[in-house]
């Protein structure tokens, strides 16, 4: 019964995009993301025309944009065909045309969502694998016990999502509880979606010390970053040359605690600090000073490149930091509160009811859809303000 309604649906090919008029009852684009499609289709016309002879860059532009162009044809057919679907008047057929719609509907909704962040301009550093830095805050021990839990959950999460990574840093506290842990996600395009987890996050439960059941509230701060240097011996020289002479100060030192034979025996740690930052990268993890000066420098980088990717943002849009500036409770992004089997999201008061399945990676994500639903009402309303005031492109 579908393919003889389909004979009476007009043939879409070589349809333009730029005519895309969606039903109002049917899920739309934002007009200014239906313009955007359209500078894209431009943009990607010209791309393809620039590529007669291979150009690195301008290939990795081609087929961000394609793969946009791709869904957004894909969306631009079945509105069409859902459309035609609810013009149908013959009798024997509109009740067949309407379960069709049904069953289109849902395919429709699922590539506008895609969509309305696609068309958004690009975050910097979007495309990027991810690093991730994680410290206990306040709570003492149970901190350094929920940084762990913390740990494992983005680890559980990488595993769920079939990505590769690597624990690539621990320190420890002199009574064996975990002080710092760096991350790597070997993903690209693993930051666009874990960068809404920079903050504070808050821990409400009962630690397995406390002999009173008394519950406690401790945090961890965790700050994701752009991966822009695979931290080997490979990639050493080209990352010390994005650094003027005498912009970061190297110094080497015996490595400290356990770690066998070479602790306290050879200068295998170092430590930079870069001078117009003040900021300060340590590794000993690795037996080579090399390879500890290697993972130091790609730690470096991505520290001081989200570093000016906020300041950016700061400056363009006058918002306030996403990163971590404290440890302190007050200052929290989420909360696991364990006698609830609750965490809520407090930038977009989302409440999970599955903690177990959220620390097991397996409902993470379901948080992280619910924060970019509200970053991408917020982007669409600067966007909407820069066109009203006449400013650039947001």
């Amino acid at each position: 019964m579908i393919n003889r309604i389909r004979r009476f649906l007009p043939k879409v090919r070589n349809f333009s995009t730029a005519n895309l008029q969606p039903e109002t009852s049917l899920p739309q684009l934002h007009p200014l993301l239906i313009q955007r499609a359209q500078n894209l289709q431009c943009e990607h016309q010209e791309l393809s025309k620039k590529l007669d002879s291979y150009d690195p860059v301008l290939q990795i532009q081609f087929d961000r944009i394609s793969q946009i162009m791709e869904k957004y044809d894909k969306f631009a057919l079945l509105n069409n065909e859902v459309s035609e679907l609810s013009k149908i008047k013959d009798q024997e057929l509109v009740e067949d045309a309407q379960t069709e719609i049904q069953s289109l509907i849902p395919q429709l909704q699922e590539m506008c969502n895609e969509l309305k962040n696609k068309l958004l301009p690009p975050v910097k550093y979007a495309e990027c694998k991810t690093m991730i830095e994680l410290r206990p805050g306040v709570g003492g021990n149970e901190a350094s016990l929920f940084t762990e839990d913390l740990l494992q959950m983005y680890v559980s999460f990488a595993m769920h999502k079939n990505w590769k990574y690597k624990i690539v840093s621990t320190g420890k506290t002199s009574s064996g509880f975990l002080n710092e842990a760096i991350l790597v996600i070997d993903e690209p395009g693993s930051y666009d979606i874990l960068r809404h987890e920079s903050g504070v996050h808050r821990v409400q439960r009962v630690p397995e010390t406390e002999a009173k059941g008394r519950i406690h509230t401790s945090t961890a701060a965790v700050v994701v970053l752009p991966k822009l240097s695979e931290g080997n011996e490979q990639s050493l020289r080209s990352d010390e040359l994005q650094f003027k002479p005498g912009e970061v100060r190297i110094d080497t030192m015996r490595a400290s605690g356990k770690g066998g034979q070479h602790v306290n025996t050879t200068d295998s740690a170092v430590r930079l600090v870069h001078i117009p930052t003040g900021m300060i990268v340590t590794q000993q993890d690795e037996r080579s000073q090399p390879q500890n000066k290697a993972k130091a420098f790609a730690i470096l980088r991505s520290r001081l490149a989200e570093r000016e990717r906020i300041q950016e943002l700061e400056k363009q849009k006058n918002l306030r930091t996403s990163q971590v500036k404290t440890t302190d409770r007050s200052d929290k992004i989420r909360t696991y509160n364990y006698p609830q089997n609750r965490i809520t999201d407090h930038r977009c008061g989302y409440s999970l009811h599955d903690i177990d399945g959220c620390m097991k990676g397996e409902k993470l994500q379901d948080i992280i859809d619910k924060v970019t639903e509200v970053e991408y009402e917020e982007r669409m309303d600067e966007m909407v303000s820069a066109q009203s005031t006449g400013d650039k492109e947001v």
